[in-house]
């Protein structure tokens, strides 16, 4: 004859199967995959595949957590630092005045007996294909690539021995080669001249009308040739090294780009959380979500994901002898102990960074107590089961 224990043991285990059967799920369960897989590669480990590290957020650490760079790894301040020449191209309009020093020279306007000395300005003309303007008397000059300082030597000098002591002064009447475009999130987008003495970045976005969308989710990206360079809007405004000068030729497009930072597990919300400011910290991250779940959260395992380079974990006290991780970067877990007193004030301090995963992880309690309630619902009462096994 069966002990009452053994009975018991038999029945327990039966309900507890029968309800485990019965547990809630959104898909097939993890033997039925398994078994109806035709090939597997399983990893019976406790990863699956990647070695990491484990942080605790402590006041310790702090200095040495990363943050986003304002400029996306990127920087204008190597580039041009000087305003550059405004030089002549194809396209542009210039109008041309020689002076003389006595009447009765080369050049002899209507009104030259009225007053001393001579000065003629000739019809504006645009520079051709060729980059060349043509001067009477001067001939074709070429004026591509030059400025107008020394298209004016070189006009003087091939006068010097026909008109009188002459001067020559070179005017750009419509500007149509050093320009610089201005497209993406700007209020009036378009081609904008530049002038002698130089004209920034900020300056010429300014021109434009001004960003459209936020200061601190706003990019601007510069084409130079073949070359091009993503800056935050906010480290132009901020560093002054940023704010270079333009040249000709040059493209400036704006972008808003938010960075994003992700939610699972016992928050009151999930999902991708757009920063929408300059910085979010961890207690940022965590109100955005709605806080904890008082009946589900296990406040003790606050985790965000991010990749963290080496340098910084050993000087947080990280051994990584034994890690296996290709390159610098290394899959890093921060854990914030929100039962901790003083987590408010070193999860203010933690910056959030763009791509980090935060998740919080279920209180033990919270599994079994799905397992009892689904046990309450196969039997009525749980105590029903411990009264029939006693009566038994």
């Amino acid at each position: 004859m069966r002990t009452l224990s053994g009975v018991a043991t038999t029945a327990i285990l039966t309900l507890t199967l029968s309800a485990c059967a019965m547990l809630p799920g959104s898909g097939p369960r993890e033997n039925a995959i398994h078994t109806n897989a035709a090939a597997s590669v399983k990893n019976e480990g406790a990863t699956v595949g990647y070695d990491y590290v484990v942080v605790d957020v402590t006041r310790a650490v702090l200095p040495f957590v990363s943050s986003d760079p304002d400029s996306s790894f990127r920087t204008f301040g190597a580039a041009r630092s000087q305003a550059p020449s405004i030089r002549l191209g194809p396209g542009d309009v210039v109008r041309i005045t020689v002076f003389e020093s006595q009447s009765g020279g080369l050049f002899l306007p209507e009104e030259a007996g009225a007053r001393p000395g001579n000065f003629v300005q000739l019809p504006a003309q645009r520079v051709d294909q060729s980059g060349r303007i043509t001067v009477p008397y001067a001939g074709a000059v070429q004026a591509a690539g030059q400025t107008p300082a020394q298209v004016e030597r070189v006009i003087r000098d091939r006068l010097a021995d026909r008109a009188i002591e002459p001067e020559v002064a070179v005017e750009i009447v419509e500007q149509n080669f050093s320009r610089v475009s201005v497209d993406g999130a700007v209020r009036t987008p378009g081609v904008f001249p530049l002038r002698e003495g130089g004209v920034r970045i900020l300056e010429m976005l300014a021109a434009a009308g001004g960003i459209s969308g936020g200061a601190s989710s706003s990019f601007v990206t510069l084409t130079r040739g073949n070359s091009s360079v993503k800056v935050a809007y906010r480290s132009i405004t901020t560093n002054a090294r940023e704010n270079i000068f333009l040249a000709p030729g040059d493209v400036l497009d704006v972008a808003e780009e938010d960075k994003t930072f992700y939610v699972f597990g016992a928050t009151g919300q999930v999902g991708a959380f757009p920063f929408g400011s300059d910085s979010v910290s961890l207690n940022d991250a965590v109100a955005r979500a709605s806080s904890l779940t008082d009946n589900q959260a296990d406040p003790r395992q606050v985790l965000v994901y991010r990749t963290e380079r080496r340098d910084p974990l050993e000087r947080m006290g990280a051994d990584l002898a034994g890690l296996h991780v290709p390159g610098d970067e290394v899959p890093t877990i921060y854990r914030a102990n929100y039962r901790s007193p003083d987590i408010f004030f070193l999860a203010n301090d933690f910056t959030m960074r763009d791509g980090d995963v935060l998740f919080v992880t279920n209180a033990a309690a919270v599994e079994w107590q799905k397992f009892f309630n689904n046990v309450t619902t196969v039997t009525g009462q749980p105590l029903q089961v411990r009264n029939n096994i006693e009566a038994f």
